[in-house]
């Protein structure tokens, strides 16, 4: 296995970055061409609240300036870059003058619980399913209930979590309907407080994993199909080894590796998932901090949500290129 060679790690690098730039182009294009101004957004909240604003033409100008909109396009897309890339995403229209950066950093842990722990149980549960279904020593009840179980991925999230809501928070009483953590715990790294969250955040979690863990299981299904007709599975059985070393140590092992990269590439697309599962169950995610900035038209709030949403996937996917050939000594580095 060795070292990564250099060559190898930079052509990674360089894909990152021009991923990553890319992406941010796309995030400040797409906002321009709807037409709207976020200035003028802004003054009409602060009209809606009060009922008029005086000197609007005033505020207005010293708006589209707070926000660079007075310069020309090339301007304010050279500044945008330089400040997206060292994460200063500018002022909040809808919370002015709170920054964005301050509103993503007090989402973001949130959203990174919530997301790896749902990421992790399903990826496990799927995998561990899926192989299942194709193992011969399976019982023929799991082989019957495992595709039964699978009917709820046909559902969005945002419906699982009302039925779970409906039968473990109305009827059971069993968690709390909303909210990160309990009003009377105090935020801090006490045990309390960690016992509280993990409490209050079951819920969302599960809401997200009934939905998804089909997705890994169909997934794992047709990779250990593929495995179990392969020399190497055949020669195991033949050696008279037995069937829980060969389902581990042959099958799973080789049919996990695609399954891996499905996992980073998975990470972008379950914190879209996210967005009314956190606001439904009133978890301070960057979930719920993009819908409410979608229905306050909050641009710099939607494009800093979005740039770190997309840093997060391709950071992951960088990552797995790199340890990828430590997980399957087949592959090199260089190849």
């Amino acid at each position: 296995m060795g070292r990564i060679p250099a060559s190898y790690l930079m052509n990674r690098l360089s894909t990152l970055v021009l991923t990553v730039l890319i992406a941010a182009t796309l995030i400040w294009i797409i906002p321009r061409l709807s037409g709207l101004d976020p200035a003028s957004a802004a003054l009409g909240r602060m009209a809606a609240g009060g009922g008029s604003v005086a000197n609007a033409e005033e505020i207005l100008a010293q708006l589209r300036a707070t926000f660079g909109l007075d310069q020309p396009l090339i301007l304010q897309y050279l500044l945008y870059i330089k400040n997206t890339l060292t994460f200063d995403f500018g002022l909040s229209t809808a919370s002015f003058p709170t920054p964005v950066a301050t509103m993503i950093g007090n989402a973001l842990p949130w959203t990174l619980g919530l997301m790896m722990i749902s990421l992790v149980i399903t990826f496990f549960i799927g995998n561990l399913l899926g192989a299942l279904m194709v193992w011969e020593q399976t019982p023929r009840l799991w082989k019957a209930l495992i595709p039964a179980a699978m009917v709820f991925t046909s559902i969005p999230p945002i419906l699982s979590g009302l039925l779970l809501m409906y039968i473990f928070s109305t009827q059971l009483r069993w968690f709390p309907l909303s909210g990160p953590y309990g009003l009377s715990v105090e935020p801090g790294w006490t045990l309390e407080f960690v016992s509280s969250v993990l409490y209050h955040g079951f819920l969302p979690a599960m809401s997200i994993v009934v939905v998804t863990f089909g997705f890994w299981a169909l997934g794992m299904r047709g990779l250990m199909i593929t495995v179990q007709g392969e020399d190497y599975t055949t020669l195991a059985k033949a050696k008279g080894l037995r069937p829980r070393y060969i389902l581990y140590r042959y099958m799973i092992r080789n049919a996990i590796l695609p399954q891996i990269t499905a996992f980073a590439l998975k990470i972008g697309l379950l914190v879209a998932g996210q967005v009314l599962v956190e606001r439904i169950f009133a978890y301070p995610g960057m979930g719920k901090l993009l819908y409410d900035a979608i229905l306050t038209q909050d641009y710099p709030v939607i494009q800093g949500v979005s740039f770190v949403i997309i840093l997060m996937t391709a950071l992951a996917v960088f990552l797995v290129d790199l340890i990828y050939p430590f997980i399957d000594p087949r592959i090199r580095h260089g190849g």
